[in-house]
């Protein structure tokens, strides 16, 4: 059965290296496709998602080699096409569970010259696509009026446009920006709020006419891309269990090295702050455009509540579910709102939390943008079930580790999208 069982812990202890990036290995692969010449990739995410990337780009005709060695296990050469030179598919292109894969390439094939399908698993046909599709076909793109997946797109004759975006997104905005990137003239994106800034950060290295200006993104298409040497960083979001998972477990000392650390990735560490975390940034530096570094982590006496608003949301986004645990074990009341795009995940997370932790115990009140949880919360062992959700599985195992008697978990390989060896992992750290 696809179930785990987890218990109360005494301490977690070690040193660990997170799994390589999610959100730059997806760019890596879409970038170093439409560039010209060979890139390689070291440190690539060999996990479900990803592998959906690179399946889609097999099929649009670009050639992806994995080569291994004891030095670089996850090692990939692409050999970019060029802008313009990707090949109609053969078949709908199957993206997997990956929101990421689904939103970045009807961004990209809305501008290429040929008719695609993009299609994806149970979950991924009952996520929206309109918040792409509306300012793609304000770039005169060609694509059939469905809220859901399949998405099918008759590509190209885009034309430039300005474009006011209305939630904070980096999924929309890399659409936008590979559109853009495929079409005569500059385009301008105005984002509400700061969003992860990958896509920008990269494209850059790869020789794209991007700038960015406060809040406005201008690209100037038509601009070939040139091949790079990458190397992904530790994923901040896969770390953020075991950051949290250090703060509410007595006596945890953990090390995490080579962590990147992004001001746009790494909001949960301002929010740690404020609830009074112990955390401490060590050997930081910069490495293929991105900060990274290490985190020391030990258990503080005692953590506060705190308030999460809108503002802060797209800088924790993937955190969530980690931090309502977190919030459990907090003294006072912590309120989150301003999240309603955390209904449209993998699930929806606010109601996935809500009625999981309840189940354990917490007394947890849904808002329809965010929650309030209200601690501390002696949490109990209670059969609860991942919702097919990487990040709820996650998170979820995490609170097992302080809750009283045995809590089993339904769905743990959901944890391969992001995480293959997250279990493993935990049970390196336990003492």
């Amino acid at each position: 059965m696809d179930t785990i069982t987890l218990h109360k812990v005494n301490r977690l202890e070690g040193i660990i290296i997170p799994p390589p990036d999610k959100s730059i290995s997806h760019r890596a692969i879409f970038f170093s496709s439409i560039a010209n010449g060979k890139s390689y990739i070291h440190n690539f995410l060999n996990a479900a998602d990803p592998i959906s990337t690179i399946n889609a780009f097999k099929e649009l005709g670009v050639n992806i080699k994995e080569e291994k060695s004891i030095k670089d296990r996850n090692f990939l050469i692409v050999e970019g096409t060029g802008l313009f030179s990707l090949k109609k598919p053969n078949k709908v292109i199957d993206c997997g569970n990956s929101g990421t894969t689904i939103r970045l390439l009807t961004g990209l094939l809305s501008a290429c010259p040929f008719h695609s399908v993009l299609t994806g698993d149970e979950s991924l046909r009952g996520r929206p696509m309109s918040r792409v599709i509306k300012p793609l076909r304000r770039m005169h793109a060609s694509i059939e009026d469905n809220e859901y997946p399949p998405v099918k797109i008759w590509g190209g004759g885009l034309s430039p446009i300005y474009y006011d975006m209305p939630i904070a997104s980096a999924q929309v905005k890399t659409a936008i920006i590979l559109a853009a990137m495929l079409t005569e003239g500059t385009t301008v994106i105005r984002q509400p709020i700061m969003s992860r800034d990958h896509t920008e950060q990269m494209l850059k290295a790869y020789g794209a006419d991007i700038s960015v200006e406060g809040l406005n993104i201008s690209v100037t298409g038509a601009t070939e891309l040139h091949a790079v040497d990458i190397t992904v960083p530790g994923d901040f979001s896969s770390a953020a269990f075991f950051i949290c998972a250090s703060q509410i477990i007595k006596g945890s000392e953990i090390r995490i090295i080579n962590v990147g650390l992004n001001p746009t990735r790494t909001g949960l560490l301002n929010v740690l702050t404020k609830m009074g975390a112990n955390i401490e940034k060590i050997n930081e530096n910069t490495k293929s455009g991105e900060q990274i570094g290490s985190l020391n982590c030990g258990c503080p006496d005692a953590l506060k509540a705190v308030t999460i608003k809108e503002d802060q949301i797209p800088f924790l986004i993937d955190e969530f579910p980690i931090i309502a645990v977190l919030a459990t074990q907090a003294e006072g009341t912590t309120t989150i709102t301003g999240a309603s795009e955390l209904r449209v995940k993998e699930s929806d997370r606010i109601t996935a939390m809500a009625t999981e932790l309840t189940k354990m115990g917490a007394d947890v009140e849904q808002l329809p943008d965010g929650m309030i949880i209200r601690g501390k919360t002696n949490l109990k062992g209670a059969r609860v079930s991942s919702h097919n959700d990487h990040r709820i599985a996650m998170a979820l195992s995490i609170a097992a580790l302080v809750a009283e008697g045995d809590t089993l978990i339904e769905g743990k390989s959901a944890v391969d999208i992001s995480f293959p060896e997250f279990y493993p992992t935990l049970e390196r750290l336990i003492k």
